[in-house]
């Protein structure tokens, strides 16, 4: 597998040069296409005694607003890609979370940046992260904090043996098979016999697709497993964290694991996350 197109997710409200050029380098060598994506929409809460000449004047004007930010967002993007023709852009009015699920159709990678560290954000102009995980039905990598370039030379592989894990696992193929270091990684609390033979199991799984990764488990019994993973992906130097989502509806979030949870808090690391 080889990605071969890239979509990278821009704010309506936020700074986007430093994202595009960080999708941008990541396309580039990868020799994929890069598809820039931004949805917003209007949302508007009528007061009492407002009629509704007055609330459909509000809406119209919340969607100019949006309209032209979207135009100015076209404008840097194409500019940052110096026009170049492996590229294109896409816009919606529209809530952005469903707007992107509905667009990542077209991309092998979704690109987006870091979460706020209380994971709350205004859902009518910026994706919510862990509904877009659960949705998308494509790999998201969240790029560090710093949008620092990925080299992904060494990648720490948070491995659980779940549906999830696995399959990010296959989705972070193209940068597996280039890493000079891939650990995966088990923080176990239970039987650790079980857990080497899960461990040496996925090793020969990527030794068999050009992978050469070593394992690593370590006993969690009297420790956060969360901290264990992200202090080996400190002490190996780790730019990439491999790892798979997965939680539970609560009404209008998604309650993540403790350990998915954690590791997207961890900006300084860019994490590939799938479901």
């Amino acid at each position: 597998m080889a990605f071969k197109t890239i979509m990278v997710q821009l704010d309506v409200d936020a700074i986007a040069a430093p994202r595009i050029s960080f999708a941008w380098d990541l396309a580039q060598r990868h020799e994929a296409d890069l598809i820039g994506f931004c949805a917003a929409e209007a949302h508007f809460v009528m007061p009492t005694g407002t009629d509704d000449g007055a609330a459909a004047q509000a809406i119209w004007c919340q969607v100019e607003e949006i309209e032209g930010r979207l135009n100015c967002l076209k404008e840097e993007f194409l500019s940052t890609v110096n026009g170049s023709n492996r590229v294109s852009w896409r816009c919606e009015i529209g809530n952005p979370t469903q707007q992107l699920t509905l667009n990542a159709r077209a991309a092998d990678l979704i690109v987006t940046g870091s979460p706020k560290s209380d994971f709350i954000v205004d859902r009518h102009r910026a994706v919510d992260l862990g509904s877009l995980i659960l949705s998308a039905g494509r790999p998201i990598l969240v790029a560090s904090e710093t949008l620092a370039p990925i080299r992904a030379e060494s990648v720490l592989i948070a491995w659980n043996d779940t549906r999830e894990v696995r399959r990010a696992v296959i989705d972070a193929m193209p940068f597996l098979v280039n890493a000079r270091d891939v650990v995966v990684a088990i923080a176990d609390g239970g039987k650790l016999g079980c857990a080497r033979e899960s461990a040496a199991d996925v090793t020969q799984f990527l030794a068999m697709h050009g992978v050469v990764a070593r394992a690593e488990v370590m006993d969690a019994r009297h420790d956060d497993p969360a901290e264990i993973l992200l202090q080996m992906g400190q002490q190996m130097v780790a730019d990439l964290i491999v790892l798979g989502g997965y939680g539970h509806s609560r009404m209008r979030e998604l309650a993540f694991g403790g350990v998915t949870r954690s590791v997207l808090r961890a900006g300084s690391f860019h994490r590939l996350i799938s479901n």
